[in-house]
């Protein structure tokens, strides 16, 4: 298919709805729903694939949740038992430790300087492939709901978008390396913690609860169109509305499979939640993070991103500290209330035992340790993601030890469905394929690369085995062995000890000619510092007269719900009721076999 041109920047950015097929045709091409949604046919080459669930937290720190540590005291009662059933990564990373960065590559499976993804306000090409085209390719139907941090192109493959994003579209939120010493107003700042604790309601729940109604809605209609089903017979009938006489029996394979991904924003700052989580931990002494680094002991790039988020001689009180990760907390437990919803869902709809869940994040926060906040760093709390692959039927629940990335999802996401990225095509993720079968083959490397708000220079990262190997050319490199100093409290550099330790001198040294032939530091400033150029001069004419969103503008079309007069009497009736009955109330799945009360009638 073709990809949507209205999504694109300059467009008009209302979508045109898919076109139902003629009333009077042989249906089991497409059906519409009570929510304007097209389901197409599913496979056709008949073999039976699984769906995919996909739900993604936004700066959910690994380190912080009981699965990876014991001692955690955020309360995640349906994560932890996904995990008890799942394929656990517990050294999984973000290919960037920014939004918009870790997604893209994440979409994509290649490293963010590859797709241009430099920071939250870059536009990746609308050519460049993702999961969601390979998965089209398959048969899948790939649905979004939630945020994605798209600049311009809105769909990147997917054929359904439920919501809008939480965050602008466009390139208002373009960092400015040529000036580092100024603060632009769209910076984090100290007012999330400053601010934290309970609230009534906030943007970020109205934005969660919209993507989980219409996540929860999109699967009903799922279901009720015959989703995941073999096929969907309808028996001779009295016809109605625009579709009169007979209902013929029309076996379909309608939306044979789906791909959907839910992606929350909690829990992102500011660090503020409703009063039920908040609650949660009332009676909790609040842990205060374990490290402590004075402000002036810092390494250089840790200096910039304490001045760049307006905390550099802005100390929090302790009191100041626990309320920020009660709330934090409070937030975590939300997404695993949404979490759990999900689960319930697919287990209503009898879906669970053939669907794969994959549970992740686009980075973590560091929350208070070693004096920082939010991500912007290789520190484990802002790299290290959750990963979580549920498959029992499949895959045995193991825990894997290697080191991972949210890169390797596109590859892997492929081989679940029976294809592979194509050859030709540039790719850096790595399936996980062997990690989830748990046989030898797995790999245990990341890269991972950010140019966005904090830095002035590239920043690199290397992690494998036991070692973390970060660079920039503005800072330096650091060498952290994760095995012995699992709280990075020895940097290996700043110590000598890469010049007194024979065996990590030998590390070090590999790992910067390595870093010297894979990256082109000064190839790299150049183009960045070109792209920031470039998108802050356009934005400032776009913003000058009438002024054209790019945001995504989901299809909400109330002629087309409930119940209408031209909506053919079939589809009125799968939509009726799900699971449809016969006529003494036994319940028949998705088969519609006699007409459906308060389908067409009060």
């Amino acid at each position: 298919m073709s990809p949507d041109l209205n999504s694109l920047p300059g467009a008009d950015s209302t979508p045109s709805p898919t076109p139902p097929p003629p009333i009077n045709s042989t249906r089991g091409t497409t059906a519409s729903n009570s929510n304007g949604h097209y389901f197409p046919n599913g496979h056709h080459d008949g073999e039976k694939r699984p769906n995919i669930l996909y739900v993604m937290a936004d700066q959910l720190a690994a380190p912080l949740l009981k699965m990876y540590n014991p001692t955690s005291q955020i309360l995640t009662p349906n994560l932890d038992a996904l995990a008890a059933k799942s394929v656990q990564f517990d050294s999984a990373y973000c290919p960037s430790p920014l939004c918009g960065p870790s997604r893209m590559s994440m979409i994509t499976g290649q490293l963010p300087m590859k797709i241009g993804a430099f920071d939250n306000a870059a536009q990746i090409s609308s050519d460049i492939p993702t999961y969601a085209h390979y998965l089209r390719l398959k048969g899948y139907h790939t649905v979004l709901a939630g945020k994605m941090h798209f600049v311009g192109d809105q769909l990147h493959g997917y054929e359904t978008r439920l919501t809008s994003d939480i965050y602008p579209g466009d390139f208002g939120w373009v960092p400015n390396w040529e000036e580092p010493e100024t603060r632009l107003e769209w910076y984090h700042n100290a007012s999330s913690v400053l601010q934290a604790g309970s609230c009534v309601r906030s943007n970020q729940l109205d934005y969660d609860e919209e993507v989980m109604y219409r996540s929860r809605q999109f699967l009903y209609d799922f279901v009720r169109e015959g989703g995941g089903e073999e096929a969907v017979c309808f028996d001779e009938g009295k016809g109605g509305g625009n579709n009169m006489g007979k209902r013929l029996v029309i076996p379909t394979t309608r939306c044979a499979n789906v791909h959907s991904q839910v992606s929350l924003t909690h829990p992102h700052d500011p660090y503020t939640i409703e009063q039920k989580y908040w609650d949660l931990y009332e009676n909790v002494d609040i842990d205060l993070p374990r490290v402590t680094i004075p402000q002036e002991d810092q390494d250089p790039h840790s200096k910039r991103l304490l001045k760049v988020c307006d905390l550099w001689d802005n100390p929090f009180s302790d009191e100041q500290i626990k309320r920020a990760r009660r709330a934090y907390y409070g937030a975590v437990s939300y997404v695993d209330d949404c979490l759990g919803q999900l689960l319930t869902l697919l287990k209503q709809l009898k879906l669970d035992e053939d669907t794969i869940v994959i549970f992740s994040g686009d980075h973590g926060d560091m929350l208070g340790e070693r004096g920082l906040w939010y991500k912007m760093s290789y520190f484990e709390s802002s790299v290290r993601v959750p990963l979580l692959v549920s498959y029992p039927k499949r895959f045995e629940p193991r825990r894997v030890s290697q080191n991972v990335s949210t890169l390797d999802i596109l590859p892997t996401m492929c081989d679940l469905v029976g294809t592979k990225p194509w050859a030709l095509l540039p790719m850096d993720g790595r399936s996980l394929l062997p990690h989830l079968e748990g046989r030898e083959g797995g790999h245990d490397e990341v890269f991972a690369e950010y140019t966005g708000e904090g830095t002035v220079r590239p920043l690199m990262m290397i992690r494998r085995g036991r070692w973390k190997y970060v660079t920039c050319p503005a800072d330096g490199s650091q060498l952290f062995d994760l095995r012995a100093d699992p709280l990075e409290l020895r940097d290996l550099v700043k110590e000598g000890v890469v010049r007194t330790d024979e065996e990590t001198k030998e590390v070090f040294e590999a790992f910067e000619r390595e870093a010297r032939e894979k990256w082109d530091f000064e190839g790299i400033t150049k183009e960045v510092l070109h792209s920031q150029r470039k998108r802050r001069l356009v934005w400032g004419a776009l913003t000058k007269g009438r002024f054209e969103s790019w945001d995504y503008n989901p299809i909400d079309d109330g002629r087309e719900k409930y119940i209408r007069s031209h909506i053919p009497l079939d589809d009125l009736e799968r939509r009726a009721r799900y699971p449809a009955v016969d006529e003494s109330g036994r319940e028949t799945g998705s088969r519609i076999v006699t007409d459906q009360a308060g389908s067409h009638g009060q």
